[in-house]
């Protein structure tokens, strides 16, 4: 069977008639119905991870072919990472860095830009009714925001600074908010920040901003920018001595950076991937977070390759692909 789908190999291309994946044991095979193009996408074709296929991780599907009848059918989600379940990592449950995993659209798997894909049936979750699937497409990066929570103790008293208000910056201040942790989102566009004032958490325009330095708990780097001058240069600056910065920036490139004062203030780094889907959906089914003003603009599939430089234009946030 061949399928639509967009294809990354040295360049970005739509096929009509691109072999659909077939799923193995345990595996389900599921219709896509929307996808959405992340950073970590954008950077995918500039070369990070070396990765070619069909790109994309983020998406919404039905359901089409598999063992478990309570799932056939059913709109779903699905955690992206693959592991081995054989490895001593695996065996510690610690699959999400699998030596051997794959990983959907990103890692030797392929993804989400297409009519079809397949990943295993404990890796999907059902969708509620309440959900729509332009909500639901979010479902994996508001997850890799709830990690934080997981990985860093929040206090009600812990000053908490986001930095940037790209696709995954709106979300992670968003999910910190619920926390009640003092609480300050800083970016470098207006109307960014706006979607976060509107909601009621404090920002701050970067070139405006005047804070005492090292005057954070917690500094949550999200602005896409490594090496020198990047998002952790300024969390470093930011955060208290013995406070900790979390890193959820990957780049295709990246620069040196002096690391002295790391020691120098005993800094804790937390590098944070991807999370847990159960709390991201049901923030999305409680409207606790409010995803859709970060949608800029729907393209059918075969408009991927231009989806993909609008995606890249500066400013613009969340574009889908409706396979």
């Amino acid at each position: 069977m061949t399928m639509r789908a967009l294809v990354f190999d040295k360049d970005l291309r739509f096929i009509e008639d691109h072999l659909a994946p077939a799923a193995a044991d345990g595996e389900a095979l599921v219709r896509v119905t929307l996808a959405g193009i992340c950073a970590t996408d954008l950077e995918l074709v500039k070369g990070y991870m070396g990765f070619k296929g069909v790109l994309g991780h983020e998406f919404t599907g039905v359901v089409e072919e598999c063992a478990d009848p309570a799932l056939k059918g059913k709109r779903v989600v699905g955690e992206i990472n693959v592991p081995c379940d054989r490895c001593g990592l695996c065996k510690k449950g610690m699959g999400n860095h699998c030596p051997e995993r794959t990983v959907l659209g990103i890692l030797g798997r392929d993804g989400a830009f297409a009519e079809y894909l397949t990943l295993p049936e404990r890796n999907l979750h059902i969708v509620p009714d309440s959900v729509t699937d332009e909500e639901a497409v979010f479902t994996e990066p508001l997850a890799a925001a709830f990690e934080i929570i997981e990985q860093v103790d929040l206090g009600f008293n812990d000053r908490v600074c986001v930095l940037g208000d790209g696709r995954l910056g709106l979300l992670v201040a968003q999910v910190l908010s619920l926390t009640g942790s003092e609480l300050l989102a800083i970016g470098k566009h207006p109307d960014k920040l706006e979607l976060l004032g509107m909601l009621g958490i404090r920002t701050a325009l970067l070139e405006e901003f005047s804070e005492i330095k090292k005057s954070f708990d917690i500094v949550v780097d999200c602005t896409g920018r490594a090496g020198g001058g990047g998002g952790l240069e300024m969390a470093i600056s930011l955060v208290r001595p013995r406070g900790t910065v979390v890193l959820k920036t990957t780049v295709a490139e990246s620069g040196p950076i002096d690391l002295n004062r790391l020691v120098i203030d005993e800094i804790t780094v937390v590098g944070s991937r991807c999370g847990p889907f159960p709390p991201a959906i049901r923030a999305l089914e409680e409207d606790k977070v409010d995803v859709r003003p970060l949608i800029n603009k729907r393209f059918p599939l075969e408009d991927g390759v231009e989806a993909f430089k609008y995606a890249a234009t500066p400013g613009v946030l969340k574009v889908l692909l409706e396979s």
